[in-house]
Parts: C-alpha cells; structure tokens; sequence
C-alpha cells in the first residue's frame, strides 16, 4: 500500500520501546487496555515466576479481602480438624454429651479464639498433643496478622496513578486537518501536577516479503502540563510526518497496529512520581468521531464541574 512506503520514509521509528521486531512471534495486543504487558511467561515452575507479594497488592480490593476471609475460615477448619483427631476430651470445657456437630463447631471456634490470641478461656487444652497444637496455631496466627497487615498497609501506601483513559481512540477534525484524540482524567480527590504524555505507534507491516513489527512516536500537541485537574485529551496531529497520514477509516480496519499510551505524573498525597499506561488496538479507533465536552461551570458560577460520566462519550462528525 501506497501509504506504508511514505511511513517508512517520513515517520521516525522508535526503537526504545522494549517490544521485538519479529512479527511472527507475537499473538494479540502488546499491552493490555490495564496497562499490564499481554505476555504469559512459562519455562519455570509456577512458584518461582509468581510473586506473591505483587499478586496479593495488585489484585482488586474484592478478591483480596475473599483471600484473606478463605484463609482464615479454611486454615480455622484444619486446626479444628486436628483437635478433633487428637481427641475432643483434650478440649476441657466442651460437654461430652453435646452433638458430634455441636463438639466440631466448639472446636473450631476454639480454634478462631487462640488462632486470632483472643483466649476466651472457655474452652481450654489439656495434653501435650494438645497444647503443642494449640501454642502452634497462636505462633502462626500472630505471623499471619503480620502478614495481613503488611499487605494492608502496601494497598493503601501504594503509590497509584489514579487515571482513567477513554474506551476509544478517536480521529477528530484538528485544525486544517485530522487529529489522533486520547482522553483521559483524574477520577478521585488527588492532585496531579507535571504531568508527561508519551504516545507510540506499532504496526505490523510487510519490509521485503517478511512481516515486521515496526514502532514509531507520535508527537503530541501538548506533552507536558502543569496540573492535570480537569481532563485532558491527548492530541496527534496527523501531518505529513505522521505514520498515520493519509490512512482511511478502511485502513484501521485492515491494518494490524496498535497505540500505546503513557502517561507520568506527580502525585503531592503520594509526594511521588506515578506512572500508567493503556493502550488502544485499531479496531478500538473510531474514524471521524469528536469527544463530548466533560466539564462546565456550575449553576451558581462558583466552581467548575468535572462531570466523569462523560469521559467516554464521542459524537460523530464529518471529516
């Protein structure tokens, strides 16, 4: 096609973008529209290529806290397991004449109390199977609420970039000519200032007779702003050193290529630089489209409404 031989001329390539050449040896989208790398790793036992650390702070707030009430119910029902194997009579305080269910269910809330250190002193061993048992379950209750803790404190003392990026990327009238349009904006109470944008192109294309990957930057209107408290749309200008000058709608549909984002900013509740990063494949292009305005002032004049609802909402326009 006419126009790959003018992006191999004009456009500038990118080489520090991390990503190989090879074409053939990548399945997908490079990064996911999280922001996390579209790579499975394999060749070493699932143990050693898992951090458990980062799992456990980077999953959402929902899983997390299932992990943590799963364990403590099921490590509660191996303890109780093992105290009715060595013998419930080694519990003193629970009546010999109650249900097999009403001993178990006395056992494992024997279990919770000395599992969280609590001692109610209800129910109390005797033996030294026993007590060896029960002063085992105190020691690893006390390091796992240290655990819990630690990771309690690394979700909430993480630096994020709290930023949330627009469903689709949009080609909009600019000035004389087209535009590449990215939005994003601040989705909670922080403050951003220094904001940097990077954009970067990669596209699948054919260099004599073999398929390669091929990464070019695109320049931004504006790369860097001072504060980013209201939204903030990223704007290509697609000039004739663009890689993506003269493409069609119809080139978005039979082009493999992807647009990558990112995005570094300093955070002043963090006093830390945060960083994220999306990206958005071809198919999620919308051809001739303009964002709907997210922000206005308010009724009575007196501040200025960022309205979030809006962020992924685009009208249709002609180009």
């Amino acid at each position: 096609m006419a126009f790959l031989n003018k992006i191999n001329l004009q456009a500038v390539l990118d080489r520090n973008t991390g990503f190989g050449t090879n074409a053939n040896s990548y399945g997908g989208r490079f990064v996911n529209k999280n922001g996390t790398a579209n790579v499975e790793k394999k060749g070493m036992h699932f143990l050693h290529r898992i951090s458990w650390y980062h799992t456990m702070i980077d999953m959402p707030a929902w899983k997390f806290m299932m992990v943590i009430l799963t364990f403590y119910v099921g490590i509660n029902l191996v303890f109780a397991m093992a105290y009715f194997g060595i013998g419930i009579e080694h519990l003193d305080g629970i009546p010999m004449t109650a249900s097999y269910w009403a001993k178990f269910g006395q056992a494992y809330f024997f279990s919770a109390q000395t599992f969280t250190t609590v001692g109610y002193g209800h129910i109390s061993p005797v033996g030294f199977l026993t007590s060896l048992l029960a002063a085992a379950e105190a020691l690893i209750g006390l390091l796992s609420f240290a655990i819990a803790t630690g990771l309690f404190f690394g979700r909430f003392s993480k630096p994020t970039a709290f930023l949330k990026f627009s469903h689709n990327a949009l080609i909009a009238p600019y000035g004389e000519s087209t535009g590449l349009m990215i939005r994003l904006s601040p989705f909670k109470n922080t403050n951003f200032t220094d904001a940097e944008a990077k954009m970067t192109l990669g596209m699948s294309i054919e260099e004599n007779g073999v398929k390669v990957n091929r990464f070019f930057s695109l320049k931004l209107e504006l790369e860097r702003i001072n504060a980013l408290t209201l939204s903030w749309t990223l704007v290509h200008p697609i000039t004739e050193e663009s890689p993506l000058y003269e493409f069609a709608k119809e080139d978005f549909l039979n082009v493999t290529g992807e647009i990558f984002v990112y995005i570094k900013t300093f955070d002043d509740m963090f006093s830390n630089t945060v960083a994220t990063r999306t990206s958005y494949t071809f198919d999620e292009v919308v051809y001739g489209a303009k964002f709907v305005p997210m922000y206005q002032r308010s009724d009575d004049n007196t501040k200025t409404i960022l309205d979030l609802d809006k962020l992924n909402q685009y009208e249709e326009c002609v180009i």
